[in-house]
């Protein structure tokens, strides 16, 4: 048996995949209503939608089978989104691969699989659409692209679902996107003992860049706040806009002197932006920063409090807490 490597971009996939707020969720009638499709469609006994989590895949949507989930590194689906092609086995007694899997040699007992990936809007492959019968067959070309096709509806649910989870304004997570993410990313850290900060950050002065200038040049210094932290932080870095003028970043697996090194580079960012527009006012902003104690933070949420009540400690120390009470 050969376990399903992980793809290049995985902790990018995972984040991407948490941020949807799917995983462990209850039947949903639209992706039922596809695998039955699928599995009337093709004659397979199984159909189903598996997502591939960091160890386990897990089955959004399942016919022909009783299992909710199996570990990941004897899934099929593993191996199916290292492509963006479907995968088809037409007898995995017969593939190298395959051949001695548990769930070949025993149940479901495994003969034939053609499992077409799924992929969000921003490419990451999060599972796929599956077909299993216990009989040796092939796919005929048309076959597949009506698997392809079925596919793709439900890409646009997940698409949908991601959607829910982005700011609108600034194209990075709302508050649900970035505590769906940042819980599994906790959850992570606490199991391999990996260290996490997270950065609560809060503009100043925003109010005034709205009455001076208009609500639309707000929008655009948020838009333009957002895409600073986008280019200072590691693309598997958690950023999420909490709602108004408040940001928030997640930061796993880095060192404690790489705090005070990412604002600089932040305000770096900042600076030779507005050296490049017609922008005649300053993006400042007060920032709290609260290292992840799994003793003291048992939740997202917990370290959440801690790191805003850190930032309005610095707010207030520069003085700009006064301007608070009228700041949206």
């Amino acid at each position: 048996m050969l376990p399903p490597k992980k793809p290049d971009n995985e902790r990018a996939r995972l984040a991407s995949l948490h941020g949807l707020g799917i995983l462990d969720t209850s039947p949903d009638a639209c992706f039922d209503r596809i695998t039955r499709i699928a599995k009337r469609l093709f004659g397979v006994p199984v159909a189903l939608i598996s997502l591939v989590d960091e160890d386990r895949q897990w089955f959004k949507s399942r016919q022909g089978l009783e299992a909710s989930e199996t570990p990941r590194d004897v899934s099929f689906c593993g191996h199916a989104i290292l492509d963006s092609d479907p995968l088809i086995i037409p007898d995995a007694l017969e593939d190298n691969r395959f051949r001695d899997n548990p769930l070949v040699t025993g149940d479901p007992r495994i003969r034939f699989y053609a499992g077409c990936p799924l992929a969000l809007p921003d490419g990451s492959r999060v599972g796929t659409l599956c077909l299993i019968d216990q009989e040796p067959r092939e796919l005929a070309n048309d076959e597949k692209a009506m698997l392809c096709d079925l596919a793709a509806v439900v890409e646009r649910e997940l698409a949908a679902l991601q959607l829910a989870t982005i700011d609108e304004l600034t194209r990075i997570c709302n508050r649900r996107g970035f505590e769906c993410v940042s819980a599994h990313v906790l959850k992570m850290c606490r199991r391999l003992g990996e260290p996490a900060s997270l950065y609560y950050l809060d503009l100043d002065y925003f109010k005034q860049i709205n009455d001076g200038f208009g609500h639309m040049e707000g929008d655009l210094a948020l838009k333009e706040f957002a895409h600073a932290l986008s280019r200072t932080f590691r693309e598997s870095d958690v950023l999420g806009r909490m709602g108004g003028d408040e940001f928030a970043v997640l930061v796993t697996n880095a060192s404690h002197d790489g705090t005070e090194l990412a604002l600089e580079r932040l305000n770096q960012t900042l600076e030779s932006r507005a050296l490049r527009t017609a922008r005649t006012y300053d993006i400042a902003y007060s920032a709290g920063v609260v290292d992840f104690d799994p003793l003291q933070h048992a939740s997202i949420s917990d370290l959440l409090v801690a790191a805003d009540q850190a930032m309005y400690k610095v707010k207030r120390a520069k003085g700009t807490a006064a301007h608070l009470a009228n700041e949206p």
